[in-house]
């Protein structure tokens, strides 16, 4: 039984990590942490020194900034400065203009921005700007969360220093999940309290429609709903999931000036979370209450296995956001919790391993990867099929299960990261 209070704790939770984001979050999450320097310094700074943690400059390196048409992070740092607003988080460059474009462009030819590794670091999501003008000086550190600033300071003073780990709020306290409090929360909680949850179907299926309109990344999305397509894959449920969850991708990953609802720091793990339960939903008579169930189930299990992976890591998002929407649509499907635990199972034995070689538009193609073993995962567990303790990492207890999966992602890969970054960087 969950008490109010717990309830209330994993509310908060859902919010903070369920957030409204325009762009790929790491190189918006750079700018996010340039403009609050900026704002700290108070005027436009002359240079600025970027330090980054290898996960960051990974994810960074390959995708569209929004409104720029422009690929990386020297423009997502540029319009940072000039034009960013630290209150609009993940949207930070939200008020981005053609006239701003032009002005980060010859911000960045006059060699005003510097860019490396900050080395000694054990953190893997680590953004330290510091922006300079003169005499003055101003440093701002984003560290283990997109929008989470652990220290800031102006000349020699510290206006805010949690980098030693200082005391949460109660709000900021991690909540303690299994996969069975995930699934008692999501559908047993008031209807009221949880309905929030459906601006993520909103928004998500707003960004996919736009990117078939529009000729985004590789145009996975839309090319899915052409009619030769439709004739090798048909044009059912299954079809619509794939085309609405790598449409949205497409677009975001392009740069396109879309907003999605983010999940744990990702709009692709957002967007993965979201789109294949909803078009399941939408296409199977399911109704506005089974929909919010199913959309809390999924975007709570993301959060509950990423409290374990990390915000980054050298295994794919897609892998844990594909798990919390098979969740959801193993219960609209009428499952119930052991039926959910199957197919977290089935999703752990067969997407464990695939790499994140970075954000970029072929991302795409994983999130549908994803979102076609969530379906044969759900399938599987409502005919009582689960792969068993004796097969791999697959542990009897569920729990244990993913966290097998996340110790392969967070520890047993660290040294795929590194290779993978190396190939990418020597290109």
């Amino acid at each position: 039984m969950i008490t109010q209070t717990e309830r209330e704790q994993i509310i908060s939770l859902v919010k903070r990590e369920v957030l409204p984001a325009i762009g790929c979050t790491e190189p918006i999450a750079v700018a996010l942490c340039v403009a609050k320097a900026t704002e700290v310094l108070g005027c436009r700074p002359e240079h600025i020194t970027v330090l980054l943690s290898a996960n960051v400059l990974k994810n960074a390196m390959g995708v569209g900034i929004p409104g720029t048409g422009m690929i990386g992070l020297p423009i997502a740092i540029a319009l940072g400065a000039l034009i960013g607003k630290s209150e609009y988080l993940l949207e930070v460059l939200r008020d981005c203009t053609p006239q701003a474009v032009e002005q980060g462009k010859q911000y960045i030819d006059e060699k005003r921005i510097s860019i490396a590794l900050k080395e000694g670091i054990t953190e893997k999501l680590y953004i330290e700007v510091v922006a300079e003008t003169g005499t003055d000086a101003a440093t701002a550190v984003i560290a283990g969360g997109h929008t989470s600033f652990v220290f800031i300071k102006r000349n020699e003073e510290v206006l805010l220093d949690n980098q030693t780990g200082g005391e949460l709020s109660a709000e900021e306290e991690e909540v303690e999940l299994t996969l069975r409090r995930v699934f008692d929360f999501a559908t047993t909680a008031p209807l009221a309290e949880i309905e929030f949850i459906r601006e993520t179907a909103r928004l998500n299926k707003a960004a996919a429609e736009a990117s078939f309109k529009g000729d985004y990344g590789h145009g996975l999305g839309r090319m899915m709903r052409g009619n030769y397509e439709k004739k090798l894959l048909g044009d059912g449920t299954f079809a619509h999931m794939l085309a609405y969850t790598s449409g949205a991708c497409d677009a975001r990953m392009a740069g396109a000036m879309i907003p999605v609802m983010s999940n744990s720091g990702s709009g692709n793990q957002g967007i993965s979370a979201t789109l294949p339960v909803t078009i399941f939903a939408e296409e199977n008579g399911c109704t506005d209450e089974q929909l919010t169930r199913a959309l809390m189930l999924s975007h709570l299990t993301v959060i509950y296995i990423k409290q374990s992976l990390g915000k980054l890591s050298a295994l794919c998002g897609c892998v844990v956001a594909a798990t919390g929407s098979s969740c959801g649509i193993t219960w609209l499907m009428g499952g119930g919790y052991e039926q959910v635990t199957y197919a977290v199972k089935n999703m752990i034995a067969n997407l464990t391993g695939m790499i994140c070689d970075g954000a970029k538009p072929s991302c795409a193609l994983k999130v549908t990867t994803g979102v076609s073993t969530a379906l044969l995962s759900a399938i599987m567990a409502m005919e009582h099929r689960c792969v068993t303790a004796v097969e791999g990492i697959i542990d009897e207890d569920v729990d244990c299960s993913i966290r097998n999966l996340t110790r392969i992602g967070a520890s047993g890969m660290n040294e795929t990261d590194r290779l993978v970054l190396d190939i990418m960087t020597s290109k």
